[in-house]
This record gives C-alpha cells, structure tokens and sequence, in this order.
C-alpha cells in the first residue's frame, strides 16, 4: 500500500505528535518546530497527496477532508502508532478536526493551527479548482506571500512547494475544502484541545478559531500579533510556546503520580536540585516514565512496585531501591510482601545482589517504623 510522504523526528519511545500541513506546502512548513518538539515526542510530519514527495494518485476528483483524514490513519498503521497527538496548519488542521470527531480513540490531543470548522463555502474552492484544473499552480504560487505571510516575509522553500504541487492533486484538496463544514459536530470533540489563530491571517481569521474555541469544551485559543496564515513559519516561537504548554499535559499529569508514589519531600529535592542542564531530563522522567508508564492502568501501582524493586535489584541501584521500596509502600505493599520479591530475586539475579537489596530494605523499613512510632 502506498503512504504519504513523512519525516519521522525524535525518539522511538516518544509520545507520538502527528503534524499536518496547508495546502500548497510541504512538511517543510514544520522546519522552524519540528526539531525542538521532537526532543520529548516522536513527531511524523507528512505532505499533502501531490505536494512534497506524496504521490498524487492517493487523492482525486471530489475528494473529502475525511478521505485526506484515512490516509493519516494508514500512515500512523503503517509507523506502528495507535495513538497520537496531533497539530495541523490549515487544511491540515481541518484533518485533525475531523479525526478527533470521528476517532478520538486514535487523538490524544489536538492542535488546530490559522484553520476553521468551514472555509466560507464552496464556491471559492470550487473557483480555485477549476482555475488550477486549467491554467496550473504558476499564477496562483506568484500570490501566495500575500495569502500566506505579511510585511514582505517569505519563505522561498515552500513558496517553490507551491509551484511545484500536482496541479490535479491540489484541486482535489479544493474540492476536500469547499465540502468540509464540521459547524454542527464540534460540540462531540473531547480531547484536549488548542486554536492557534494568526492575528492578521486573511484565510481563517481569528472569528474562525473563536468560533471552535466556543463550541469544544475545555479548548484553548492564543492569538499570535503579526502571523498570518503560515504561522509556524513566521512565528516559530510563539506558536513553539504554545504547542509546549498544550502538550505539557503529560508532564503535569506525571508529576502528580510522581509525588503520589514518591512523596512530596523527594519530589521537592529533585526539583530543588534541578539546573537548565538537567531540566529536560527531569521532564522527560515526569512526562515519559509518570505520565505514560506508571499512569497506563494495565498494571496496578502495587504490581509496577514490584517489578521495579526487581530491576533494581538486577541492575545493583541500591539508592534508587531505597526510594522504591518506600514507595511500594505508598502503594500498599507490606514488607512481608516486600521481604517475597526480594527472595525471589535470590533465584533470578543472584543471592548477592538479594542480600544487598535485603540489607537496603531492612533499613528503609526499619526508617520507616521509627518514623511511624
């Protein structure tokens, strides 16, 4: 089966964060952000059928944004990811409308960037259409600066995209425009999510993004002074910020089960001793390791205690097993339960390390009852 074109960016083990282009760009448009958020998410940026490297075949005549939306599904299939967070530009951010209306199983979160619930009606799609149907994309990429970005910036790459686009291709991304309108559903859209509007965008307005903003529960909307359509890349930073603070949630979930199981005093210490050299690791472990592992319910807290004790105890991280066996007992293990695991680490990793872990246990537990007393 054929795929969109992507870039795939960032750990493996990553969150993953789909990141959806507007008409007439490549994944290019991400160039400014795709780097800097692929430090904590593996992001998987694609191009348009007919724009970039995506073979123009996978979209025709009288296509839909629920159409342009199943090729996403079958991208993230192929790449082996359930589920996502997701940001889109545009008819990129139409995509992921759609997708979390229709599959919030598969969006975790969703970021709606200078896009709209409708684009003012058929007719000027249909018009765009048949325009490039017959005379080509040269006429039109001469004017996308003006649509796209303001006070004389460009961006000469993705300006080249546009000329370089199947002129079939991106008519049938026309046709996807002029029949999208998700006015009446966005009141059912439940993940989390944020409007990004460029203050001075004249394709989808500010009005636009209110306008979801008001209807999906719980959403966010920044404005951006000075961006216009292709905020990404005329804004890189702000909309940067913005995407971190939306995706932070992870982390902010992390550190609450992080504090639940370690307890407040270790947490504390471990934020005190925290530098701008450290800072992304502390994220990492509070978004990556509490916010995803030890938050995912197929495991009880009491049997992720257990298995950790048992690493430790296999790898010989005596001071990290000092702070989990006091966490097992946070999460209700008593130390004859405890004092099992560690036996059984006698069979699996060796009497030595299990009298090492013994002789650390004993000590945090004996802490722990003089505490109590």
């Amino acid at each position: 089966m054929t795929i969109l074109n992507h870039l795939t960016e960032g750990p493996e083990s990553a969150p993953p964060l789909l990141l959806g282009p507007s008409l007439g760009t490549s994944y290019a448009l991400w160039d400014e952000v795709a780097p800097e958020l692929s430090i904590g998410h593996r992001v998987i940026r694609w191009d348009l059928p007919g724009h970039g490297g995506s073979p123009a075949h996978l979209i025709s005549a009288g296509a839909t944004v629920g159409d342009l939306a199943d090729l996403v599904l079958a991208l993230a299939d192929s790449l082996g990811v359930e589920r996502f967070a997701y940001a889109g530009v545009s008819l990129g951010g139409a995509v992921g409308l759609h997708l979390a209306l229709h599959h919030p199983e598969r969006v975790s979160s969703l970021a709606v960037i200078c896009s709209s619930a409708h684009f003012n009606g058929a007719k000027p799609w249909e018009e765009r259409a048949a325009l490039v149907r017959a005379e080509g994309l040269a006429k039109l990429a001469d004017s996308a600066n003006d649509r796209w970005f303001t006070g004389g910036f460009t961006v000469p790459g993705l300006v080249r995209d546009h000329r370089d686009a199947d002129p079939e291709a991106y008519a049938a991304c026309c046709d996807a425009l002029a029949a999208f309108d998700l006015r009446d559903g966005l009141a059912g859209i439940s993940v989390p999510t944020l409007l990004i509007a460029g203050r001075d965008d004249p394709a989808t307005p500010p009005a636009h993004l209110r306008e979801i903003a008001d209807a999906v529960p719980g959403s966010t909307l920044v404005e951006i002074p000075g961006a216009s359509h292709l905020a990404p890349a005329q804004c890189p930073e702000a909309v940067l910020t913005a995407l971190r603070a939306h995706l932070g949630g992870g982390a902010r979930r992390g550190m609450a089960v992080r504090r639940e199981v370690l307890g407040d005093a270790h947490v504390d210490r471990a934020q005190a001793r925290q530098t701008p050299f450290t800072a992304r690791f502390q994220d990492f472990i509070s978004r990556y390791a509490w916010g995803e592992i030890w938050t995912d319910e197929t495991l009880s807290r009491r049997e992720r205690s257990m298995i950790t004790l048992t690493a430790l105890i296999a790898h010989g991280h005596y001071e990290e097993l000092a702070m989990h066996v006091r966490a097992a007992r946070r999460n209700g293990l008593t130390p004859e339960e405890i004092g099992a695991v560690l036996l059984q680490t006698a069979v699996y990793c060796g009497v030595p390390a299990a009298n090492s872990a013994f002789a650390t246990a004993q000590r945090v537990l004996a802490e722990e009852d003089g505490a109590g007393s």
